[in-house]
């Protein structure tokens, strides 16, 4: 039986989404250690990669379960006992055998968090913190991004893609208690999009936004911190 899983988790101490062979201490490779307590062998596949630090709230994966476990209520219960405090499946469903948690998505929404003014130990981890921030520039250049672009100029060095063109369909900022949220909805993403996107809103104007994104000149540009970035949902 193929289930979906909603997962939601937070990044600050795990080296990524991923699986590795060279440490356990990831997201799958947390849940994959505790299905196969559970007797569950099959591998795990994720909608997508989150890199080191980075949160979400909605990913999604799906497994392949032996027969014995067709009480997804208690599977739900069990592997939350289980596992650590900071992943926490939100959902889990039967689905059809053709579902591909990656490649069957169609969209994919994240989200980008920021404050302006001092850290403090509570929000930290969870929130960007910047010394000053023109929201009007913001809001006016993330609308820049809307459409289909070769991002190539917007991905991390060394990224094993077939094509860099990627299409954003929704990008907005707003602000909610005194947060500011930056939200991008698309066909998919590169290794690190995101967080050169928003490094360019942070640093660049839009004369230089528009020259990365017709590949025109790469201004030099440094990521924003991981920890502001949430995978919030997964459309299918």
């Amino acid at each position: 039986m193929r289930c979906a899983l909603t997962i939601a988790y937070d990044g600050t101490n795990f080296l990524g989404s991923q699986t590795q062979k060279s440490s356990p201490n990831t997201i799958l490779g947390n849940l994959e250690h505790v299905l196969h307590k559970l007797h569950v062998d099959s591998k795990i596949i994720a909608s997508g990669r989150t890199d080191r630090g980075v949160h979400a709230t909605g990913q999604v994966c799906h497994v392949d379960l032996p027969e014995f476990w067709n009480d997804l209520v208690k599977l739900k219960k069990v592997l939350n006992e289980m596992l650590p405090n900071s992943i926490v499946i939100k959902h889990i469903k039967e689905v059809e055998s053709e579902f591909h948690a990656r490649y069957s998505a169609k969209k994919r929404v994240y989200r980008y968090l920021i404050k302006q003014g001092d850290s403090n130990p509570f929000e930290g981890n969870y929130v960007t913190f910047v010394d000053s921030i023109d929201f009007n520039s913001v809001e006016k250049n993330i609308k820049l991004f809307r459409g289909e672009f070769d991002f190539k100029y917007f991905m991390k060095t060394g990224s094993d893609v077939n094509s860099t063109c990627r299409t954003i369909y929704r990008a907005f900022a707003y602000k909610h208690k005194g947060y500011i949220v930056l939200h991008f909805e698309g066909n998919g993403f590169l290794r690190s999009q995101i967080r050169l996107i928003v490094g360019a809103l942070l640093t660049l104007d839009a004369d230089k936004i528009i020259q990365k994104l017709q590949c025109v000149e790469n201004h030099k540009l440094k990521p924003a911190k991981c920890n502001g970035l949430y995978l919030a949902k997964i459309k299918y």
